[in-house]
């Protein structure tokens, strides 16, 4: 890699020389410079080209004479012998490699600001992109030679001569950016931003920001597999070292990186997961601005999202600082807004206390009645049980049926009860919509006094019309029902009468007479009564609360007759 390749000696054109006064002085050390250089061996045209340098120190800087030099040097090739002769290695030749930085800075200074009016392209297309290649070449070899010394002053000479060389590159990069691309996509910038030394890893990101710095829009034109090579590096270095200056220039690059080119964010959100835990590594380091910036790009993902996020804090700054101003204004205002709220306090605090202690109150005594509802259903169940045991075993089974149908008895007559009151509470809300709609009827404008009056004779009509007829299937009604329970009575009759053989005067008055079938059934249930309190004493057991209608009759056994 440091191994120098012979650099091609061409031979001189014959060209003419100026005529003015002064162009004859500096075209003559030109033009002899170049004869001489044409006819010297190889190993000696460095030592000769160094005359530059006291050649472009004569005219003025920026003048139009030194523009006039940099052309002739151009127009007699030298400046072409300078770039090919920063490939050689000086390790043998006079001056070693403070020649090669000389020879450096001489290429510079004459590209810088040269602007050749004859072979156009050639300087543009062949002899920049060569000057950038070499000054690239040379600095890497002299990386090389810094990571390779041992003693600190050989390592120290040669990182001199490494700075002085990348500061050339950069002073022709600055005043030619369209060699920026080229320098970009080769493979030599590469090499020497891959060193795991500091010094010269620092001052390879710094040189690499600043040529972003001068041309942004260079990162659309180069390939995404050099992009994502300069990531890793920048992350590698992050990660591996601890010096600020890396730190800062690194994350000023990303940062620089992310803002220009979007493609890049996007690699950097979704290639990279760990790097925003690295980046916040670096807090606390002097570029805490950047490197927040830099987070927030990576946490929204775009431009667009971090100035939304930036609306978004400004707005809710602004809203904190009104709202704190609006506070300070009341409470200036209002000298015992303290007091206030110390009383309103305290006030709720007792409110709370109350709350608590009545709730405690509430839960005591809801467990107190719970537990004296078990006693009492404990006591009872006790009871039962104890008056059980007095049941004959014969009976036992037909008691416990009973109890059961009693109690099938009292549950549906309290779900009756509870479907009632839902479906009244149900008809509340038809209730208060009839109350609402008499309401607005009431507000409506009032009619005169002829149309009330009429409309009140025509309402007692109909009411007239509807008692009539209400009467009259009342009537209705009752007939239908005395002839359902005469019906009802001969039936029962019927079915418990005597075989004629066996029929009396009696029976025969009760079928003859309408009024003898009712005096019958009187007499029945009499008997039925009758038979139910003489019964035995266990039937009668929880009898307060059987409904007095339900007898069994089924059961009875004695027979009565008035």
């Amino acid at each position: 890699m440091d191994g120098g390749d012979e650099p091609v000696v061409c031979g001189l054109d014959s060209r003419p020389v100026a005529t003015d006064h002064l162009g004859e002085e500096v075209n003559s050390q030109i033009f002899n410079l170049a004869a001489e250089v044409a006819e010297s061996s190889n190993d000696k045209i460095p030592i000769l080209l160094l005359k530059l340098k006291e050649i472009l120190k004569e005219p003025p800087v920026e003048s139009k004479e030194q523009q006039k030099l940099k052309e002739d040097i151009y127009y007699y090739d030298l400046i072409q012998y300078c770039i090919l002769v920063l490939k050689q290695d000086y390790h043998n030749i006079p001056g070693s490699w403070s020649t090669a930085v000389d020879l450096a800075e001489i290429v510079s200074t004459v590209c810088v600001g040269l602007n050749p009016k004859e072979d156009v392209e050639e300087f543009y297309g062949k002899v920049l992109p060569s000057a950038a290649d070499n000054l690239m070449l040379l600095a890497r070899r002299l990386q090389v030679r810094f990571l390779q010394a041992v003693e600190n002053d050989v390592k120290q000479d040669f990182l001199r001569c490494f700075l002085n060389v990348t500061n050339s590159l950069c002073w022709l990069l600055s005043d030619h950016i369209e060699l920026i691309q080229h320098v970009l996509q080769s493979d030599r910038l590469l090499q020497l931003l891959l060193t795991d030394d500091v010094e010269t890893g620092a001052v390879m990101v710094s040189i690499l920001l600043g040529i972003l710095q001068v041309n942004r829009t260079v990162l659309f034109s180069m390939e995404e597999k050099n992009v994502r090579i300069i990531l890793d590096e920048l992350i590698y270095k992050l990660f591996a070292t601890t010096n600020p200056v890396i730190g800062n220039t690194s994350i000023k690059l990303m940062l620089l990186i992310a803002e220009t080119h979007p493609p890049t964010l996007k690699i950097l959100c979704n290639d990279y997961k760990g790097l925003r835990p690295l980046l916040k590594q670096w807090t606390g380091r002097g570029f805490d601005k950047e490197l927040n910036h830099l987070l927030e790009l990576l946490y929204a993902g775009s431009t667009q999202g971090v100035s939304q996020q930036k609306f978004h804090r400004s707005a809710c700054l602004i809203q904190a600082a009104w709202r704190a101003y609006q506070i300070r204004k009341r409470v200036k205002s209002l000298p015992k807004v303290v007091t206030t709220l110390q009383r309103s306090f305290r006030a709720k605090r007792e409110r709370e206390i109350q709350q608590l202690e009545k709730r405690r109150e509430e839960e005591e005594l809801k467990h107190l009645l719970q537990l004296r509802r078990h006693r009492a259903l404990r006591e009872f169940q006790q009871r039962q049980l104890s008056l059980l045991e007095l049941v004959p075993a014969s009976e036992v089974n037909k008691y416990l049926q009973e109890e059961r149908e009693r109690s099938a008895l009292i549950i549906q007559k309290v779900w009756r009860g509870h479907s009632l009151r839902k479906d009244f509470d149900k008809r509340k809300q038809a209730l208060k919509e009839f109350k609402a709609a008499v309401v607005i009827q009431r507000a409506v404008p009032q009619v005169s006094e002829e149309t009330t009056k009429e409309r009140h004779s025509q309402a007692q009509e109909m009411l007239g019309q509807y008692l009539m007829k209400r009467n009259l299937e009342r009537k209705s009604e009752q007939r239908q029902e005395a002839l359902l329970a005469q019906i009802s009575t001969d039936i029962e009759l019927l079915m418990n009468a005597p075989g004629l053989k066996e029929a009396t005067e009696m029976d025969v008055e009760v079928f003859s007479s309408r009024s003898g079938p009712i005096t019958a059934k009187a007499r029945q249930s009499h008997n039925t009564m009758l038979q139910h309190t003489w019964g035995p004493w266990w039937k009668k057991l929880g009898d307060e609360f059987q409904d007095p209608e339900m007898i069994y009759t089924e059961d009875m056994d004695i027979d009565l007759m008035l």
